[in-house]
């Protein structure tokens, strides 16, 4: 455990230092569309709500959750796979492929909801969602890209962190989200999601 903890503070102090783009797009493209396509589309548009959508993601972002993938640091048995045995410049070529595509708005995304996007501008405000991911939530650097993300999956990812079921390099997030309801939890994702 003391090794998890360990690699997962030297690869958040390596994060602050990733290159934008620093890998091969051209690479990550071809590797994408063998490892990750299915799942995430090669648009890094994904239609399903649960899987995140990476078009726009931050390099830093995508480069350090897939070394987590691939360390065994982060569990999710669906990444395993995909991540097992890139090295890091195919781990960063990835990356560079993603963040260099556009975001755009899901299709499925719901219509806006005013009380909503009220409770959840409040919440977001109160809990300084756009500091760590800018006033815009387009992220930098290993914050990631919260615009044009699946309403559903950000609802899911913030209901892990304050559950304690999912942890990043660090308990930022899990801190950011302890105490909100499932309620609260809806309204900032809708709020998130319905940014441009």
């Amino acid at each position: 455990m003391m090794v998890k903890a360990i690699m997962a503070a030297v690869l958040a102090a390596a994060a602050f230092y990733l290159p934008a783009n620093a890998g091969d797009p051209a690479r990550g493209a071809e590797i994408a569309a063998i490892r990750c396509a299915a799942c995430h589309g090669m648009d890094g548009r994904s239609s399903t709500a649960d899987i995140p959508r990476l078009a726009g993601q931050q390099s830093g972002f995508i480069t350090l959750q897939m070394i987590l993938f691939r360390e065994g640091i982060r569990q999710v048995p669906a990444m395993q796979a995909p991540t097992e045995k890139l090295s890091d410049p195919d781990v960063e070529a990835v990356a560079a492929y993603y963040a260099g595509l556009s975001p755009a708005v899901p299709e499925d995304r719901t219509p806006r909801n005013a009380a909503l996007m009220a409770r959840g501008q409040a919440i977001s405000a109160l809990r300084n969602c756009g500091i760590c991911h800018l006033p815009n939530y387009a992220g930098r650097a290993q914050m990631p890209r919260l615009t044009h993300q699946h309403e559903a999956f950000l609802a899911h990812t913030m209901a892990e962190y304050r559950d304690g079921k999912r942890v990043g390099v660090d308990t930022q997030m899990n801190g950011a989200v302890q105490g909100l309801s499932d309620q609260d939890i809806a309204a900032l994702a809708h709020y998130l999601a319905h940014q441009d």
